[in-house]
């Protein structure tokens, strides 16, 4: 079996031990790593060398960042180098504001830039979703609003500009138009699709791994999509750390009479002074007291 020498690339999808990876020269080839455990994910820079038909990822380059997930048994990372994060909301069905709150503290503790998009905004339920999301405008988060069956070209030209040059993570529920947009920007999308399956014998996997696309034949603007899961993980974050994540919150923690306080029940805190005043939104106030309690959270 013919050897090579050690080359660079990137992980576009996994399934089980088995690694799609592409060269620098766009070329894909089916790896897999030395040793028995893997923890390898979409986006991973590795070393491989290539013996026969087949890859050795050899060694993982250093990660800028890491995304988790959770499910009801353990945290699992996903998700490595991403420069920035969209999360498609929906007027319709209505989303949930504690799923995008701890989509939002996910990316701002990995460093990882945020923009939301506001999809389905021809329906007549527009104004009360935009309310909804009122408090992320006045945090300084992008909020897009896009329609994209209803106006596919123009929900094209507005979300392109933010996307162009970046590696972006895309983040949608269930119903709120994730696969029209991925079909919208990635007018090969299935056909990726289809060859990252074959090459990977996944079958009917197909639609519960993270997929990366190109949106461009320079392979500069990169899409990365992770169907099926429902929550981030946020176990790597220490419970004392939780409120820095939290943009409105950490304008207001500098006023705490207490260099440690918890921002729920100390005297002199000013997060809570700030709730009261109407400066944060009691909704994101009380995601803050419930995501700090399943952290653990003790007195400190």
């Amino acid at each position: 079996m013919s050897q090579t020498g050690s080359r660079s690339g990137l992980v576009v999808r996994g399934h089980g031990r088995h690694y799609l990876v592409e060269a620098d020269d766009g070329t894909r080839l089916l790896c897999h790593p030395r040793g028995k455990k893997s923890a390898l994910v979409v986006g991973d820079q590795v070393r491989f060398a290539v013996s026969g038909d087949e890859g050795v990822i050899e060694a993982v380059e250093p990660r800028r960042n890491l995304l988790y997930r959770q499910d009801v048994w353990k945290t699992k990372s996903f998700a490595a180098n991403l420069d920035q994060m969209l999360v498609l909301v929906a007027v319709e069905p209505v989303f949930s504001e504690s799923q995008l709150a701890r989509a939002l503290i996910a990316a701002e503790s990995a460093g990882i830039r945020t923009a939301i998009a506001l999809n389905k905004t021809d329906l007549p339920g527009t104004a009360a979703a935009r309310e909804r999301l009122a408090p992320y405008r006045a945090m300084g988060l992008t909020v897009f609003d896009v329609a994209l069956k209803a106006d596919p070209a123009g929900s094209r030209a507005t979300l392109l500009p933010w996307l162009n040059g970046q590696r972006s993570f895309v983040l949608g529920p269930s119903g709120t138009g994730k696969s029209t947009l991925i079909n919208l920007l990635v007018p090969d999308a299935q056909a990726q699709v289809g060859e990252i399956s074959e090459a990977l014998n996944s079958g009917r996997h197909t639609t519960t791994h993270t997929q990366w696309y190109w949106l461009d034949s320079e392979r500069q603007t990169g899409l990365i999509d992770s169907p099926g899961f429902q929550e981030f993980g946020l176990q790597q974050i220490a419970p004392p750390d939780l409120a820095r994540w939290m943009p409105d919150l950490r304008e207001h923690m500098g006023h705490c009479k207490f260099h440690n306080c918890s921002h729920q029940h100390e005297p002199g805190c000013g997060v809570i002074a700030a709730v009261e005043a109407g400066q944060i939104a009691p909704s994101r106030y009380r995601l803050y007291g419930e995501i700090l309690a399943e952290l653990g959270a003790k007195r400190w």
